[in-house]
């Protein structure tokens, strides 16, 4: 056999007649029928060798169709209809006649007005009873809290319908100056006790390191909070840095930022020397801070006698336990030493 290489296919091209060209051409197309978003023309190949028969008239194709289905003939039914009924009749029970001595007699007043109570009435004096089974919880709780007056418009049956919708108003912007409230804590005020940046987001990362130098020597500042300013690591080194020579600070939140777990380590190991802070609070970070920081946290709390409130959500069962005792212990001994 030949080499399939060695064929000219240009020279039997050349050989075929226009007829057979088109049979080519025609075997060579490539369709792909299970692709829906191809049109239908497109998905095989054209297989009419009828030639039209004139232009698309909708209106005729429609009285074409409704003529073919009016000659055709309905299939016989297996089973011909006769209109016979089978089976036997519904026949709803009667309602047991209820014993007279299960019978629950009222006065004539209480009868007549219990009769003439609407289905709102009638729905306050059921949750009333305690019969909440017979109305969504909004009706029950609504009836139970009103005095003096028909809580529920409406009766048993009526739909339940959505509260609605409460609007609240956003929070205020933060208006504390930065600039100045770190020239009051390197100057030492002692009217600067408390110091929220909270949700200020454009204060530049090089001014919050400042704030944490100029915490170290400050000894009148006892709450520091920068929830939701972007802080990152850097901010975090600084942090700790500050946590291992403040010794006035009592509450810190750090949540609501960009620190990773080696930043919220530096923290957490910075605690060891740390004695005067008893609120921490580092929930809500960019990042999972991972096992590590958690089973770090959890030793930094069993070692730790200052902290009282602890604000993070772990992810693992130990580390959870070991901080709530912890945090139970501690202040289990700050209520032993105010009774003594």
């Amino acid at each position: 056999m030949s080499d399939p290489r060695d064929i000219d296919e240009d020279a039997i091209l050349k050989g075929l007649t226009a007829e057979e060209l088109d049979q080519l051409e025609y075997e060579l197309q490539e369709m792909d029928p299970e692709n829906a978003m191809l049109p239908a023309g497109f998905r095989q190949r054209d297989q009419t060798k009828k030639s039209p028969t004139g232009p698309y008239d909708r209106d005729a194709l429609m009285q074409h169709l409704e003529k073919e289905a009016l000659e055709h003939q309905d299939r016989e039914d297996l089973v011909p209809f006769t209109g016979e009924k089978k089976g036997k009749t519904f026949v709803p029970k009667k309602a047991e006649a209820i014993p007279e001595h299960e019978q629950v007699i009222l006065e004539p007043e209480l009868e007549e007005a219990l009769k003439n109570a609407t289905d709102a009435e009638m729905c306050d004096i059921a949750a009333i009873l305690g019969m909440y089974t017979l109305m969504s919880n909004k009706q029950y709780y609504d009836a139970l809290g009103s005095t003096g007056m028909i809580a529920n418009t409406e009766g048993i049956n009526s739909v339940v319908k959505a509260d609605p919708f409460k609007i609240f108003p956003d929070e205020p912007p933060n208006t504390t100056n930065v600039e100045e409230t770190l020239e009051r804590i390197h100057n030492n005020d002692s009217s600067l006790t408390e110091v929220n940046l909270n949700n200020i987001k454009d204060i530049p990362i090089p001014t919050l390191k400042e704030i944490f130098e100029a915490m170290k020597g400050n000894s009148l500042v006892e709450s520091l909070s920068i929830a939701a300013t972007r802080s990152n690591d850097p901010v975090a080194y600084a942090c700790a840095e500050m946590l291992q020579e403040n010794t006035s600070l009592q509450s810190l939140n750090i949540e609501s930022n960009f620190i990773t777990s080696d930043g919220m380590m530096a923290i957490i190991k910075a605690m060891a020397n740390n004695a005067t802070l008893v609120e921490l609070k580092i929930d809500n970070q960019r990042q999972k801070l991972g096992d590590s920081v958690e089973m770090e946290i959890a030793s930094m709390l069993e070692n730790n006698s200052s902290i009282l409130k602890f604000g993070y959500h772990f992810t693992q069962q130990g580390p959870r336990a070991r901080a709530a005792m912890a945090i139970t212990r501690n202040n289990d001994m700050i209520r032993q030493q105010r009774l003594r």
